[in-house]
């Protein structure tokens, strides 16, 4: 059974009032601003904070490098930083643990910080790994594991990466989802796509792989819900699972904005549902949304279909060179685990720092680590 990672308190908590999580929470956010600046300067070099795109403007604005989980996770491992300040969601400060600088013995010598530990991913809660386990021993069971190639998206927990590097597998991003399904087709017959069943059906649909070709375990159903036959008959087999937000989209928001702004383009990431995806003009992982933003000519309408604050400072930013950017739905899609880090929380993780306490320590247990890493390794091997 593979480990789950394990959350490290403070190495100290120490008993002054000023580093209180709860004194920090009470203030408003603008009174952040200096003590996270002054924070700053004064760790220097030693701290490298991370933004994940879809953090708030009052926390992502203090950020040495902003990008999806797999960019930041690569850009850190590169830097000399001791400690690693993650303002993102819990499995991207994993991914940050298994990625980064380690020493002889395999030991990682960066730090990773999340501010916030109720930061998580609703995406990567769905698959959790026993569930997981219990689906694979299933079909077993039913003898469809020979040939079965366990893939997870980047968006899923070390534990879930380190059982599909301990199966053969590895992990994708969306942006090379289609060339890790044609890495495992070359060694399997089947694709068991964990967690999200929206970026899998549109990988596997680009492939040409039809509809009837795809089933979708569902972990809290009898034997995933399907019968042997139908499982047997797939080529993917995906996980039910979805990200919160970009699952709100819908065909209608597609029809909607075309009606109302003739000649918009629809540009929406591959975690929306197939059908959204099939009336977009065209669909990629958030740095692809934001490069077909940069590249358009002055003039263009962009609708977007991924989360809210990402769609607003790409609205502000774009305004100046007459482009017009609204999002797909305006009810309006933010990540609400996203949102928990808070300039406080950032305040507050900063200051320890400065008196020798690492508060909200990420750190992935050596076994996990392990094949973990194997299945990243493998997803670099492939590009």
């Amino acid at each position: 059974m593979v480990s789950v990672i394990e959350e490290v308190p403070a190495i100290e908590l120490g008993t002054q009032e000023s580093c209180s999580l709860e004194n920090y929470l009470a203030l408003p956010d603008h009174t952040m601003d200096d003590r996270i600046a002054a924070a700053r300067e004064k760790l220097g070099s030693q701290v490298l904070l991370l933004g994940h795109h879809y953090q708030r403007d009052e926390v992502i604005r203090f950020a040495d490098f902003t990008g999806d989980s797999y960019k930041l996770s690569k850009v850190a491992a590169e830097t000399e930083a001791k400690y690693l300040i993650f303002c993102g969601v819990h499995f991207m400060a994993e991914s940050a643990d298994l990625l980064g600088r380690q020493d002889a013995d395999g030991n990682t010598i960066q730090q990773v910080i999340l501010p916030d530990l109720n930061a998580g991913c609703s995406m990567a809660d769905m698959a959790e790994i026993s569930q997981v386990e219990a689906c694979w021993e299933q079909l077993e069971q039913m003898g469809l594991t020979d040939g079965l190639i366990p893939l997870t998206y980047m968006n899923s927990t070390a534990a879930i990466k380190a059982f599909c590097g301990e199966r053969g597998g590895l992990v994708c991003t969306s942006s090379n989802a289609r060339t890790a399904f044609e890495w495992a087709f070359a060694r399997g017959k089947r694709i068991l796509f964990l967690p999200d069943q929206h970026l899998g059906r549109n990988t596997g649909h680009a492939m040409s792989i039809g509809m009837d070709e795809m089933t979708v375990w569902d972990p809290w159903a009898l034997q995933g819900g399907l019968t042997k036959d139908r499982y047997a008959g797939s080529k993917i087999i995906l996980w039910k699972g979805h990200c919160s937000v970009h699952q709100r989209f819908l065909p209608s928001h597609v029809d909607d904005v075309r009606a109302k702004y003739p000649g918009i383009q629809v540009i929406v990431h591959p975690e929306c549902r197939w059908e959204v995806c099939q009336k977009a003009d065209a669909l990629g992982s958030t740095e692809r949304l934001i490069q077909l933003v940069e590249q358009a000519p002055s003039g263009a309408m962009f609708a977007i279909g991924t989360e809210i604050h990402l769609v607003n400072r790409l609205a502000k930013r774009f305004a100046a060179e007459g482009k017009r950017i609204i999002t797909l739905d305006d009810s309006g899609c933010l990540c609400t685990t996203m949102y928990r880090i808070s300039p406080q929380h950032l305040a507050w993780a900063l200051e320890n720092l400065l008196e020798g306490r690492v508060v909200n320590q990420i750190q992935v247990r050596k076994t996990v680590k392990h094949w973990a890493r194997v299945a990243l390794d493998r997803m670099l091997e492939i590009g």
